[in-house]
C-alpha cells in the first residue's frame, strides 16, 4: 500500500506532463485546419491561430524531451552502447549525467533568464496572453530533463548522488560566470565530447558547447538558450510534429499489414518480389516516422517471416531489413527535409520535389538487388489475381488517401503546417474510428506518446544548436571554412567527394537530425562557393545520411536491427554489405548527376 501511495505523485506528474503536451498536440492539429476552413467558407478567421500553434510546437518539443528522458530515449551518439557492460558502463553512465546534469541546469537556468526577458520586454503571443507564460517551459523542462538524467544514470544511491552534484556545480557556475572568463575551453570541450561518446544526449553536446565557448569569452552562458525561443517558434516547425504523429498512428496499428497485402497483390509474381515489397513499405513508414530505427522496429517482426517463408536466405533478409530501414528519407513529406529546410532557409516543397527521383534510384537500386536474389534463390511467387488485387486495394483504401491527401492539399495551395495538420487528422480519424486499430484511449495515448518524444529529442537539439551556431557565426567559423576550402579545392567535384566522405562519417556517429542542425550552416557557405544548387545540396546531404545509417562500426540501423533480431553486430554487418554497396553508388550518381535532383524543379518552373 505505501509503495502504490509512493507511485501516485510520480504516475500524476507523468500523466499532467503527457495531457498538457497531447493537449498542445492536438491544438497544433486544430488551429490551422480550422484557420483555413473559417477564412475559406466564412471569410474569417481565428485571432491568433499562427502564433498559438507555433507556441503549441515550443510546447510539444520542450515537454516531448522532457518525456523522451523520462522514457531513456533522447538521442546520443551510437558510441555509448559500446561500453562493455557492468562496473565501466556503470561509471561512464555516472560521468555522462553529470555533465549532462551540468549541462542541463545550465540551460534551465539561461530558460529562467529568457522568460525575465521576455515579461520585462511585455512581449505578447495573441488576446493578451504574455510570452513569458509560453518560456516556463523552459525551465521546467530542461529541470525536469537534468532530474531525470542524473536518476537514470544508477540503480544505487551513491551514484545518483555523485551524478546529483551535477546539478549544484551546474547552478554554481551559471550564477559565477567569472569562473571561466578568459580560460582554455578545450579541457571542457574535451570533457563533453567524452561524456558524449559514453552516452551523453547530444543536445547536452551542442548546447554545453555554446555554454563554454560563451563563458570563456566573458559572455553570460544565458546566450546559448536566448534564440531559441525564437527558432522553435518558427512557422514551418510544426509541420515535424504533425507528420511524425501521422507516422505512428499507421505504425500503431495494422496498417503494415494491410500494405503488405496490397504490394503483395501487385508485386507478389515478379521475380523477388517480397523483397521489393519489403523495400517500398520500409520506405513508406520510414518517409513518415523520420526515424529509421523505428521502421525496422515495427516492421521487423512482419517482414522478417514473411521474406524467410517465401524462401530468401535468412542473411539477405537480415542486411535488406536493416538497409530498407533507411530508405524514404528522400520522399516527401520526410521530416529530414522539413528541418533541413528550416536551417538552410531553402523551400521545403523545392526539396519534396528535388528528392522524389533521387529517392526512386535509391529504392530501385534496393529493388533490383531483391528482385536478383529472387532470380537465383527462386524465391517464392505469387500469381497475379485480379480479385486479390481489387480486394488488398479496397482493404488498404485509407493508407493509400493519405499521400494524395498530403499531395492534393500542397497542390491545392495549403501551406505544409496545414497539409501536416490535414494529414495527422486523417490518420487519427482513420486509425481510431474507421480502421479501429486504437482500440481504446491507451492505444492512442501510447502512438502520441512515442511520437512526442521523438518529437522532443529532435526540437532540443534544435533549441540549444542556435546558441551553437551564434557563437561560430561571430567567430567566423563558416567563414574561415570556406575560405580554407577555396584556397585548397579547386575543383566542384573534388569538393562534393570530400562532402560524401565526410557526411556518412557524421552520419555513423550520429542521427540525422542532429547532423541537419550542426553540420548544414557549416557546409551551406561553402556549397555556396562552387556554386551548388541549395536544393541539390539538400538532397547529397539526405542520401549521405540515409548511408550514414548504416556505416560501422556505429551506424544506428546496425545497433537497432541487432537488437530488434538478436544478432551479432558483425553478421549484420556482412549481411548488409551487398546492400551498402549498392546505395553507395546510387549515392554518388544523386550527387554527380544534378538533374536528379533538379530536372523535375526546372520541369515545374
Amino acid at each position: 500500500m505505501t509503495s502504490a501511495r509512493r507511485a501516485t505523485p510520480l504516475a500524476l506528474a507523468s500523466g499532467t506532463e503527457d495531457g498538457i503536451a497531447a493537449f498542445a498536440a492536438l491544438g497544433i492539429i486544430i488551429l490551422p485546419l480550422a484557420e483555413v476552413v473559417l477564412r475559406r467558407f466564412f471569410n474569417t478567421g481565428i485571432p491568433g491561430a499562427a502564433p498559438f500553434t507555433a507556441h503549441f510546437t515550443l510546447l510539444v518539443g520542450l515537454l516531448g524531451a522532457a518525456i523522451a528522458a523520462r522514457e531513456g530515449k533522447l538521442l546520443a551518439l551510437a558510441t555509448g552502447t559500446m561500453m562493455p557492460e557492468g562496473r565501466p558502463r556503470h561509471l561512464a553512465a555516472i560521468f555522462a549525467a553529470f555533465v549532462g546534469a551540468l549541462i542541463t541546469t545550465i540551460l534551465a537556468l539561461g530558460g529562467v533568464r529568457l522568460l525575465q526577458v521576455h515579461r520585462e520586454a511585455a512581449k505578447e503571443i495573441a488576446l493578451g496572453i504574455p510570452v513569458w507564460a509560453a518560456d516556463m517551459a523552459f525551465p521546467i523542462a530542461f529541470g525536469l530533463i537534468a532530474v531525470r538524467l542524473v536518476w537514470k544514470s544508477s540503480p544505487t544511491a551513491i551514484g545518483r548522488v555523485l551524478a546529483g552534484s551535477g546539478i549544484a556545480v551546474g547552478a554554481w557556475i551559471s550564477t559565477h560566470p567569472e569562473l571561466l572568463l578568459d580560460q582554455s575551453g578545450w579541457p571542457w570541450i574535451i570533457a563533453l565530447v567524452g561524456a558524449a561518446i559514453l552516452g551523453m544526449p547530444i543536445y547536452a553536446l551542442i548546447g554545453g558547447a555554446a555554454v563554454i565557448l560563451f563563458l570563456v569569452q566573458g559572455d553570460s552562458p544565458a546566450n546559448a538558450i536566448i534564440g531559441s525561443y525564437d527558432q522553435l517558434t518558427s512557422a514551418d516547425l510544426p509541420a515535424i510534429p504533425l507528420f511524425t504523429l501521422a507516422g505512428f498512428l499507421l505504425a500503431e496499428g495494422q496498417a503494415s499489414e494491410r500494405l503488405l497485402r496490397l504490394f503483395r497483390a501487385f508485386f507478389g509474381w515478379a521475380p523477388g518480389g517480397t523483397a521489393v515489397v519489403t523495400a517500398i513499405l520500409c520506405a513508406f513508414f520510414t518517409l513518415l516516422t523520420g526515424g529509421s530505427g523505428v521502421t525496422i522496429l515495427a516492421l521487423g517482426g512482419l517482414l522478417m517471416p514473411a521474406l524467410l517463408a517465401d524462401g530468401y536466405s535468412e542473411r539477405f533478409s537480415l542486411g535488406l531489413l536493416t538497409a530498407a530501414g533507411s530508405l524514404g528519407l528522400l520522399f516527401p513529406p520526410s521530416l529530414p527535409l522539413i528541418l533541413y529546410g528550416i536551417v538552410a532557409e531553402v523551400p521545403i516543397g523545392d526539396l519534396f520535389i528535388g528528392g522524389f527521383l533521387p529517392g526512386c534510384l535509391m529504392l530501385g537500386a534496393l529493388a533490383a538487388l531483391g528482385v536478383r536474389e529472387g532470380l537465383v534463390r527462386g524465391s517464392l511467387r505469387r500469381p497475379f489475381t485480379v480479385q486479390e488485387a481489387i480486394a488488398a486495394t479496397w482493404h488498404a483504401k485509407w493508407e493509400l488517401m493519405l499521400p494524395v491527401v498530403i499531395v492534393g492539399s500542397l497542390l491545392g495551395g495549403a501551406t505544409t503546417v496545414q497539409s501536416a495538420a490535414l494529414a495527422a487528422l486523417f490518420t487519427l480519424v482513420v486509425q481510431k474510428f474507421i480502421q479501429r486499430d486504437l482500440a481504446g484511449f491507451a492505444d492512442l495515448r501510447r502512438a502520441m506518446s512515442h511520437s512526442i518524444g521523438l518529437v522532443g529529442g529532435i526540437l532540443i537539439i534544435l533549441a540549444v544548436a542556435v546558441g551553437f551556431t551564434t557563437y561560430l557565426i561571430d567567430a567566423q567559423v563558416p567563414a574561415r571554412l570556406a575560405e580554407w576550402t577555396e584556397a585548397n579545392v579547386h575543383s566542384k567535384w573534388v569538393f562534393l567527394l570530400g562532402l560524401n566522405a565526410f557526411l556518412i562519417v557524421v552520419g555513423g556517429l550520429m542521427d540525422i537530425f542532429s547532423s541537419i542542425i550542426v553540420v548544414v550552416p557549416l557546409v551551406v557557405p561553402i556549397a555556396r562557393h562552387f556554386q551548388i544548387d541549395p536544393i541539390h545540396l539538400g538532397v547529397i546531404f539526405i542520401a549521405n545520411s540515409e548511408l550514414g545509417y548504416l556505416t560501422p562500426p556505429v551506424g544506428e540501423n546496425l545497433f537497432v536491427a541487432s537488437y530488434r533480431f538478436n544478432k551479432p553486430l558483425l553478421e549484420l554487418v556482412r549481411a548488409m554489405l551487398p546492400m551498402y554497396l549498392i546505395l553507395l553508388i546510387g549515392v554518388l550518381m544523386i550527387t554527380y548527376i544534378p538533374w536528379l535532383t533538379t530536372g523535375l524543379l526546372q520541369l515545374f518552373q
